[in-house]
Order: structure tokens, then sequence, then C-alpha cells
């Protein structure tokens, strides 16, 4: 069913969340930010969830427990139950209890969540390199990480013992701005210690089976912000994906990405969902969706005609995609964009 990688995004004349079973959804950037709930999230969910949708939450942070990210999302007024909730823990605890005795010890560096995950695998966390682990593991730990931690890290490594990355997500996102995410925290490690970690985050095939696995999804639809881990992994799993402009990624980026970042379905929030998508048509004259026409005409993307700014968006995909191929668009999209209102 999947349609990923194709040059144009594709059309629904079905609701996603009729079309689809279940959706994996992001959280940061898609169901809240800061927080707080992004608008149109919480009645877009509930509706999708009335109809027969399963929703399920897949976070590549590592920090917060199953059951603190369903409470928070409760309180937002989207009633979730912790199974409800995949985490990049959970993938990686799973990853290495594929590959260390049950029971054994593992070096944690970084936050709770980590130390649930090992549990449900049948494995001990441990705070020293000098507890006798059998691996490292290292997650999103907060702000309040300790340096130390660090060290921990690099002198088990440097003892032979294993390392694993949650995720590497350089940045995340937060109330203040961006802030450091657990891929710098994993840069400090490689670093000093010239190791490479086995890494079980988006976008990487790890998740997706936890999430799978979790989950029984048939027929699942990924929806999030992020072109290099919510896209990408819905591309590696063989997945349809909704990209909702609400999050990190704007418009320019959209149009420049390259095969694997290109979503199935693009829409400005999580309405998106509950509704059919329109099809981009190729013509003699470049791209049509709705009532706009897109094309590459010498060195920019050129957009005629009138309607949604969505559809108009939709056509510039076509055009730059296609032009494009297995690459990134070069082509100026400033003023296309600019009508836009992108």
């Amino acid at each position: 069913m999947s349609q990923q990688g194709r040059n144009r995004p594709s059309g629904s004349t079905q609701a996603l969340s009729e079309a689809y079973d279940t959706a994996l959804l992001d959280l940061d950037g898609v169901v809240y930010a800061g927080g707080e709930a992004i608008a149109h999230a919480v009645e877009s969910l509930g509706t999708a969830r009335a109809g027969g949708m399963h929703l399920a939450y897949v976070t590549n942070n590592a920090l917060r427990t199953p059951d603190a990210v369903a409470e928070h999302l409760t309180e937002l007024g989207i009633p979730t139950a912790a199974d409800d909730v995949i985490t990049s823990a959970q993938a990686v605890a799973r990853l290495i209890s594929e590959q260390v005795p049950a029971g054994s010890r593992v070096l944690v560096i970084g936050g709770e969540g980590l130390r649930v995950a090992l549990r449900e695998r049948g494995l001990e966390p441990v705070d020293s390199a000098d507890d006798g682990p059998v691996a490292v593991v290292q997650g999103y730990g907060g702000p309040d990480l300790a340096w130390g931690r660090f060290a921990e890290a690099c002198f088990a490594i440097a003892r032979g013992v294993p390392w694993f990355a949650s995720n590497t997500d350089l940045t995340i996102p937060s109330a203040r701005g961006i802030a450091p995410g657990n891929g710098a925290a994993v840069e400090v490690v490689r670093i000093a210690t010239g190791a490479v970690p086995q890494v079980a985050g988006k976008p990487l095939p790890p998740m997706h089976r936890e999430t799978i696995l979790r989950t029984g999804a048939e027929r699942p639809l990924v929806v999030g912000d992020r072109l290099d881990t919510d896209i990408e992994g819905a591309f590696n799993g063989g997945v349809d994906s909704l990209l909702v402009l609400t999050g990190v990624t704007d418009a320019a980026q959209l149009l420049a990405a390259v095969p694997q970042h290109r979503p199935t379905y693009v829409d400005a929030d999580l309405r998106g969902m509950l509704t059919g998508q329109p099809a981009v048509a190729a013509s003699e004259d470049g791209f049509r969706c709705g009532g706009w026409t897109a094309a590459a005409r010498g060195e920019e993307l050129a957009l005629e005609g009138d309607g949604e700014s969505l559809d108009g968006l939709r056509a510039l995909c076509a055009a730059a995609w296609s032009h494009a191929g297995d690459g990134a668009c070069t082509l100026d999209a400033g003023k296309a964009l600019a009508r836009l209102g992108l």
C-alpha cells in the first residue's frame, strides 16, 4: 500500500482516518509544543478515535516513561493509556535484550524512561562502569544530566562494552526554543571514544519494528513534522506518511526533500487526518492541484492559478520532486511560496 518515494504527493478519496487502521503519531511539533496542545490536535484526534482509528504515540524522547506521556496527553484532553505510547527507550531495550543474557547489567546514561524500559525486558540498570555492565545505553537525560555521566560511558566503552543509543536527534524542542538533543550528547561520547553506537530510534528499523509489535497495526499511517526522523522512518518501514506543518519542517525544506524524506501526504495540521487528500495531476503545463499549476522553469519553480494554499504547495512539491529525481531540488521557490503565504 505504501506510496513512499514517489515524485508527487498522493491523493486519497477517503478520509485518512478511514483509509488507515492506525495512526503512528509523533508528539513534539505534532500533538503538542512546549507541553501545550497544538491547535486542532485534541479535537482532530478525538474525532479520528471515535471513528475507529487506533491512535499510537511514537516518540524518540527516551526520558519520560509511557505512563508519564499518557498522563500528559490525558491532561491535554486526549485520553491515552500507557500501552498507546511507544518510545525509543523501549526500542533500544529490546535491541539490547536480544544481544545480552537475561538479567544482565546495563549502564544507563539517561533518565527514568530508559530504566523502566530495561526492567521491562528483564535487564538491570546500573550507574557506574565499575558495576560490571555488559552494555552501555544512552538516551536523552534532560537538561540536568550531569557531565560525569558521559565519563562513565567512556570508561565502560574503553573496556570493550558495547554501546547503544536510543536515538541520535541532534536537537529537541522546548518551551524556550531548540535545545541540544540526545544526538548531541552521543557526539560527546563518540568524539571521546572513537566508538559508534547501535541506534534504535526513528528513522531506523528497530523503532518501526517496536511500534508494529506493540500496536499490531496492519495499515499504519505515520504522522510527523520531521523529514529526517518521522518521514524517513516511514520510508524505511515501507508505510505511508502524513507531514503536518506545525513543527520544524517548513515549506521550503519540504520542496527540497530527497526521496526518503518525501511524505505521501501533506497538510497544515492534524485536521488533515479527517479528510481526503486532493490528487496532483501531471499536465502539459506542469503539475495541477486544485486551482494551481506548478512547473520548473529555468532556475525557479513557477506557480500560476489561485485557490487553497496547501493545494499550491502540493503542486509545487510535485514539480520540485519530479525535477530533482533522486536528488534535492535546488530551484528558487521564493516567489511561489510568497504567493502562497508560506
